[in-house]
């Protein structure tokens, strides 16, 4: 198994398992858009005993605009 690890935008952090049709770009929900995060660089931890795969994939950009308070509240 492959796992994405996400930089940058609203899901920062995130390690999500890839599926394996993904390729350079990886398109998730969010809101009433979408995300678009690109891969960078090469596969890490590729080995048999170093645990999962995992993938860089930075953020490119929002599909929709993002807003954090849609109420417009200041709770």
């Amino acid at each position: 198994m492959t796992i994405a690890r996400l930089h940058g935008g609203p899901l920062d952090g995130q390690v999500v398992p890839l599926d394996p049709n993904v390729s350079d770009s990886y398109i998730v929900p969010y809101g009433e858009g979408q995300l678009v995060y690109r891969r960078e660089g090469a596969e890490s931890r590729t080995g048999d005993h170093d645990g999962p795969t995992e993938t860089r994939f930075v953020y490119v950009e929002a599909t929709e605009d993002i807003d954090p308070n849609p109420d417009g509240r200041d709770d």
